[in-house]
């Protein structure tokens, strides 16, 4: 959660805002590229512990029906919140003429479809989930265009796109959710090594196992351009550019070499953790234990900061409300701070947010009977 943070204020602080491509070969810093690559761990880690935390869940639960209406039910709200919360939080437009379906929207689809998943045998789970890791790429030289259903229906699933519905309204496709299904169900399945009578040391072993094993394949899929990466990575002017390609792998949809590359190194550092469990400094475990009241308010948060700044610089505020004709025009590639003033107001928003996270993080543990909290 801090460091997804440090990704959205780069966003609205960041040189050129929402026009700069950090990871543009062409144009980027090994700084800025790497400001905005630590971040790509972030949304793989979310949807595999999501699939983790539905497998505890249902342990806890005991009914498949009730685990299964949980996380329908949930996905939907995920989705509605992404729509209504979140969008809003991005673009402070009323009128919601710039929608942008993210990794929240990614999160609840993939909840829905892990809703049908529970009922099938863990084993057959484990099959679909790598069928879809594993093999989503193969669909990457189909391409439509357009706003028609089908159109819309292949943008969810597994082209990025951004059309115009109508005149005014722009929806930016973000997330095709595809391969995030097939995470989730990887991380329900994995969800098995968090049973209480798994030995502690044997769980631990097989983290690492997996983990370096996928750490491993990357490096050899990526080293010899193999399958599963519509980008190659070629040979640089320096060994620092070199490495920079060798790592510019696709998030949209996130292609097998991506997934590999974020989640190898994630399972290696949750092996690490297992020797250190709750002994993690507070502020961690608290952003950890409401991570999507940290989402949404951190989005508040850091757009307010945005437009305040904008106003101190002498410019409008309203350009920082980011309507879909806003968005196309351009008006804020010209705003923009240098990345040391970037990080300092990450560092900024984490500690402001700490004191409201920990009350909220007290609130939920005080008041266990109210359900609703289970969705905040």
């Amino acid at each position: 959660m801090i460091i997804m943070a440090l990704d959205h204020v780069r966003m609205y602080f960041g040189p050129e805002t929402w026009y700069a491509e950090p990871t543009n070969l062409a144009t980027t810093t090994p700084l800025l590229f790497f400001t905005r690559w630590i971040t790509h761990f972030c949304a793989p880690v979310f949807v595999f512990l999501a699939g983790t935390s539905a497998f505890l869940y249902g342990l806890r639960e005991a009914d498949i029906k009730a685990t299964a209406r949980f996380l329908f039910t949930r996905g939907l709200w995920l989705i509605f919140a992404e729509l209504v919360l979140v969008n809003f939080a991005w673009t402070f437009d009323i009128t919601y003429s710039f929608r942008i379906l993210q990794v929240i929207w990614a999160i609840g689809l993939s909840m829905v479809a892990l809703a049908a998943f529970v009922f099938l045998p863990k084993s057959l789970i484990l099959v679909l989930g790598m069928i879809l890791v594993f093999g989503h790429n193969l669909l990457d030289a189909l391409t439509v265009q357009g706003a028609s259903a089908q159109a819309i229906l292949w943008y969810v699933l597994h082209q990025p796109n951004s059309i115009f519905i109508d005149p005014t309204h722009l929806v930016n496709f973000v997330y095709p959710v595809l391969p995030w299904i097939g995470l989730m169900a990887l991380g329900y399945v994995g969800g098995s090594l968090y049973q209480k009578d798994f030995p502690g040391e044997q769980r631990r072993r097989w983290l690492f196992a997996i983990g370096l094993c996928a750490t491993l394949l990357f490096m050899l899929l990526r080293g010899f351009n193999l399958y599963g990466e519509p980008r190659e990575w070629q040979a640089q002017s320096s060994a620092a550019f070199n490495i920079l390609s060798f790592l510019n792998t696709t998030k949209y949809p996130p292609s097998l070499h991506f997934l590999l590359m974020t989640m190898g190194p994630a399972l290696i550092f949750l092996s690490a953790l297992e020797s250190v469990g709750n002994r993690l400094a507070k502020p961690v475990l608290v952003f950890g234990r409401v991570p999507f009241f940290f989402y949404i308010v951190h989005l508040y948060v850091i757009h307010a900061l945005a437009m305040l700044y904008l106003v101190y610089s002498g410019r409008d505020w309203h350009e920082y409300i980011l309507s879909a004709s806003g968005i196309m025009s351009g008006t804020l590639s010209n705003f923009g701070l240098r990345l040391e003033a970037v990080y300092l107001i990450w560092i900024f928003v984490v500690v402001l947010l700490y004191p409201l996270c920990r009350w909220y993080q007290k609130y939920r543990e005080n008041h266990p009977s109210r359900w609703w909290l289970s969705y905040l």
